[in-house]
């Protein structure tokens, strides 16, 4: 297990590498001079020049980059030309506030559609079924924003309940947790149903019930059981997705996050801040990749057991190699 564990850490240092690339090629590509837009449109060519020369921008591109990753790895994402301040420091401020609308969705999403999609498989073809499926599909079809303007519209401008913007005060939180939970509600009604209806035709679940046990034991013992790596594998990627995808839905309540960080450095051209948050939020993700492959192994004891059985093989192998004096 260790040695596993080791192999899955090893292989985020070239996913983490090959991130920080494409997002150097991004920024080289970009439009737009840092120095120029630090300095402002009026300033003088010698004076951008010789601050592009002290910023290290003359130099070559796989100097700049090498030096990015050498410095990002130690915890240096450089300095915001907005506000002068550490990049790091800046997302460590607005990191919590997306982690709590990310975990807090993915927490009432699980919560409530993990429940409605079981009873949607165990209700098939009745009028509760067709009923979550046209309630989860037309979520999915309205866009994020979509909910969130019309929340804001219902909720804050003609009942006046909630605030419009801000995380001021609790009721801040309400509007914007409510659309993300929504997305991930729909995802898991629709995730859980499906793999809910391919186990319930499974033979164990048969010779369960045939040997007369509770419709209450198969369903939660043998049934639900077994579905939990698809739903492993949608709890992480919703959990992923709502921390550095949420940007629209901060954007649109003004939620001091790391995704409406990074749009307004995008729309300013601070490519430190843009770079800083999205590396940030490119590490959370791979951590999020590393921990489901160890739920994985928990979730289901069959790939312990794989992982075992292939170690012994490779033991065997080699002792056959040093016995022939292969080694």
């Amino acid at each position: 297990m260790l040695k596993y564990l080791t192999k899955r850490i090893l292989y985020l240092i070239p996913i983490l590498f090959g991130v920080i690339l494409i997002l150097f090629v991004l920024n080289e590509i970009s439009p737009g001079d840092p120095a120029q837009m630090i300095l402002g449109v009026d300033a003088k060519q010698e004076d951008i020049d010789a601050l592009r020369e002290e910023m290290g921008l003359d130099d070559p591109f796989f100097t700049r980059f090498f030096r990015y990753v050498a410095h990002s790895f130690t915890g240096d994402l450089g300095t915001s030309y907005r506000s002068g301040k550490p990049v790091i420091d800046e997302l460590m401020v607005r990191f919590p506030v997306s982690l709590i609308f990310a975990v807090g969705a993915v927490l009432l999403g699980v919560l409530i559609g993990v429940p409605l999609g079981i009873l949607s498989a165990i209700k098939q073809y009745t009028w509760i079924d067709s009923a979550l499926i046209v309630f989860s599909m037309a979520l999915m079809a309205i866009p994020g924003f979509c909910l969130a303007l019309f929340g804001i519209l219902l909720f804050s401008v003609k009942w006046g309940i909630l605030p419009t913007s801000g995380i001021e005060t609790w009721k801040g939180y309400v509007l914007p947790m409510a659309v993300i939970t929504l997305s991930v509600m729909s995802t898991n009604i629709r995730v859980t149903r499906t793999t809910m209806l391919d186990v319930m035709r499974q033979d164990y679940v048969k010779t369960a019930r045939a040997k007369g046990q509770k419709e209450r034991v198969v369903i939660f013992k043998h049934m639900v059981r077994n579905t939990m790596i698809p739903l492993v594998s949608q709890i992480g990627y919703d959990f992923g997705n709502q921390l550095g995808g949420a940007l629209i839905i901060e954007t649109v309540f003004g939620v001091p996050g790391v995704g409406k960080y990074i749009a307004d450095a995008i729309n300013s051209r601070n490519y430190p801040s843009a770079l800083g948050g999205v590396f940030v939020l490119a590490v959370v993700c791979t951590l999020i990749n590393l921990i489901l492959d160890l739920l994985y192994v928990f979730v289901d004891p069959r790939l312990k057991t794989t992982l075992i059985l292939d170690n012994i093989k490779k033991r065997q192998k080699k002792v056959r190699r040093v016995e022939h004096g292969e080694i």
